[in-house]
């Protein structure tokens, strides 16, 4: 999805960091108190499909992805997992593996059950993950997410060390869920280098480093509370983004629209010129600069 092939992993110290990525993902899964594992079971996989359809509102809409297509992508060496505190179902993930040498894992869905009083289940969810990715050879998992979503920027950049890489504008098209409805589905295109050093380290514990706290704004909040931009020089930079778009999409349609094309422009602007995302700060937006040498 980049222009190129993700690497196969070869090197000698592979066993080591498969065995690394197995022991901080049950780790992290203790933490949570829930169990991560694959998923083949037929009443299993109903209850994935339930679950994802529960957490995207999209009930009167029909499944998000049914029985059977989970079925099939769970015997064809694809990857449905799923997070259980004791029987109940807490979380799911699905991706598209595609083994060497195109070697990569697409991370098409993952969530976790808001109703249940579990925490840390996402992170659980993403180590097993990339310990799965590892020890089939691949060393590169990418996703997409609503960039106005700030908790999951905050997660995916700052807490599992992703790297942004593409904005796609309307990415999905229409989607008819109860959290998109009425929305261009716009996305942001990360890659998770399992093997980056910065990865490595997320996976103990410590964040990604927060950028420099000095950086100006290049998409600012005025008053009134609607987008305010200014041009980018290239250098380090703040690009905000709402605390809780989904609320503002329910509250204030209108400004929540203006707010995805305000975005859309500055930071898909900023990527298509070089640029890249180099931090996330939790209570402002994402920190860009010029890009520099790949981790």
């Amino acid at each position: 999805m980049t222009g190129g092939e993700s690497p196969v992993l070869s090197s000698p110290d592979v066993d080591d960091l498969v065995a690394d990525a197995a022991v901080v993902a049950r780790a992290a899964a203790d933490h949570s108190g829930v169990e991560v594992r694959e998923i083949d079971d037929l009443g299993e996989l109903d209850a994935v499909g339930a679950l994802l359809t529960a957490i995207w509102d999209r009930e009167a809409q029909g499944r998000t992805m049914t029985t059977s297509l989970l079925r099939a992508l769970s015997i064809t060496g694809h990857y449905v997992a799923g997070a259980f505190a004791g029987d109940r179902l807490v979380g799911a993930a699905v991706g598209f593996f595609a083994a060497p040498p195109a070697a990569v894992l697409h991370s098409h869905i993952a969530g976790a059950d808001p109703t249940a009083a579990v925490r840390g289940v996402g992170y659980a969810l993403k180590l097993h993950q990339r310990a799965w990715a590892l020890r089939r050879g691949v060393s590169t998992v990418t996703w997409t997410f609503d960039p106005l979503v700030r908790r999951n920027a905050h997660f995916n950049i700052t807490k599992l060390g992703a790297r942004a890489v593409a904005y796609l504008p309307n990415y999905y098209g229409a989607m008819n869920d109860g959290r998109n409805a009425g929305e261009e589905s716009d996305r942001l295109l990360l890659e998770w280098d399992l093997v980056a050093s910065a990865v490595v380290a997320a996976g103990h514990g410590p964040a990604v480093a927060a950028a420099r706290a000095d950086a100006p704004c290049v998409l600012a909040i005025a008053p009134d509370g609607s987008p305010a931009r200014a041009e980018w020089d290239g250098g380090p930079a703040v690009l905000f983004v709402p605390a809780d778009i989904e609320q503002m999409r329910a509250n204030a349609p209108g400004l929540a629209r203006a707010w995805r094309l305000a975005v859309r422009e500055a930071l898909g602007d900023a990527l298509a010129a070089g640029g890249a995302v180099v931090g996330f700060r939790q209570s402002e937006g994402y920190v860009i600069d010029r890009a520099g040498p790949r981790r």
